[in-house]
């Protein structure tokens, strides 16, 4: 099924292929994924708590949403599925930013991707999917860079890892709307 699959990439983000997503952890192959960002109107970050029971980083805080697109799904509708799915409502995203990351996860699982940012204003009502979000919060760029500095085995290391570049970008685009 395909659904258990993900989209094989080369360093431009072009497909070479697909395999199976556990597969590709444990390769570790480079493949195509997706983070989201959401802030409210106020600028706070909306955070979610991976439940316990996911395969890698489970427990762990992280930005709203992320996932891979399944093979022949477009990305813009992979993230919009993902984030309904996931927490349980829609907002407009923009694309901010791709980046290629590599890094251990767990034992014997690594995450080697091409990851595609997204960020979106909304003040939804949240209503995350309790298999894959044991908890979530609305918080501070400030307190959240206090958090991450004081707390940073919390945080999923791709989250650490795209956070300061993601509250610029945010940050930037807002100036410049205002």
């Amino acid at each position: 099924m395909t659904d258990d699959h993900v989209v094989l990439v080369n360093a431009r983000d072009e497909a070479v292929g697909t395999a199976p997503k556990l597969e590709a952890h444990r390769s570790p192959q480079l493949h195509r994924a997706f983070s989201i960002f959401v802030f409210d109107a106020d600028g706070r970050l909306l955070l979610q708590q991976r439940h316990p029971d996911k395969y890698h980083s489970g427990g762990l805080w992280s930005n709203t949403c992320c996932s891979h697109p399944r093979p022949g799904e477009r990305l813009d509708d992979a993230v919009h599925r993902r984030l309904d799915e996931e927490m349980g409502f829609q907002c407009a995203l923009d694309r901010a930013f791709g980046f290629v990351y590599q890094a251990q996860v767990g034992p014997a699982v690594y995450e080697h991707e091409y990851d595609h940012v997204f960020v979106g204003t909304a003040t939804p009502a949240v209503q995350p999917n309790a298999e894959e979000v044991a908890d979530w919060q609305w918080i501070t760029p400030e307190a959240l860079l206090a958090d991450v500095d004081a707390r940073p085995a919390a945080y999923t290391v791709w989250f650490r890892t795209i956070l300061e570049q993601t509250l610029q970008h945010y940050a930037t685009s807002r100036r410049m709307a205002a």
